[in-house]
């Protein structure tokens, strides 16, 4: 399931889908290919948030007082079967991200949905020889997808202080 949590900044009135450019059932559809592209098994969650909510969860897990684009949390082992985590990811700083590097914020939230998979499947860039970035560049062409974070990441000093990362999942 994707959920969004609207913007504070934005009137009642509005519908905070459309406000952004973006579709609940197509990124929901986005998520489950993407998924059985990665070999996930088990449910994902997924909330769309701001930077605020980024940085609140950041702090919390992870003690790093800063928002993120992306948080990936493991479900608890037991759980593993149905359930595989939960995905958070910052619009804000995606959409940052998307006007940086000449795309849609659609876009650019498969790709953070993308690296939030590869975590919640047990990868992780930052500790292993470049295999998450192999799979990431792989799955990027079958789910076409233009640009991969880990590359990005990589290349650019300016992200690599906000680097996505894993948090522990907390047992429901």
């Amino acid at each position: 399931m994707v959920t969004l949590e609207p913007p504070r900044d934005l009137p009642a009135d509005v519908e905070p889908w459309l406000a952004l450019g973006l579709s609940q059932a197509a990124l929901t559809r986005f998520l489950r290919e993407a998924q059985r592209a990665v070999g996930l098994a088990g449910s994902v969650d997924v909330l769309l948030a701001g930077d605020a909510t980024l940085r609140r969860l950041n702090r919390e897990f992870r003690g790093k007082d800063k928002a993120t684009d992306v948080l990936s949390f493991p479900a608890a082992e037991q759980f593993a079967q149905e359930f595989a985590g939960d995905l958070a990811i910052s619009v804000e700083t995606a959409a940052r991200q998307a006007r940086e590097h000449g795309h849609e914020l659609r876009d650019e939230v498969r790709v953070l949905l993308l690296h939030g998979l590869l975590h919640l499947s047990g990868m992780d860039h930052e500790t292993d020889r470049g295999e998450m970035a192999a799979r990431e560049a792989e799955l990027r062409g079958k789910l076409r997808l233009k640009s991969g974070l880990i590359a990005r990441l990589e290349n650019s000093s300016v992200h690599k202080s906000n680097r996505p990362a894993t948090a522990k999942k907390v047992k429901r």
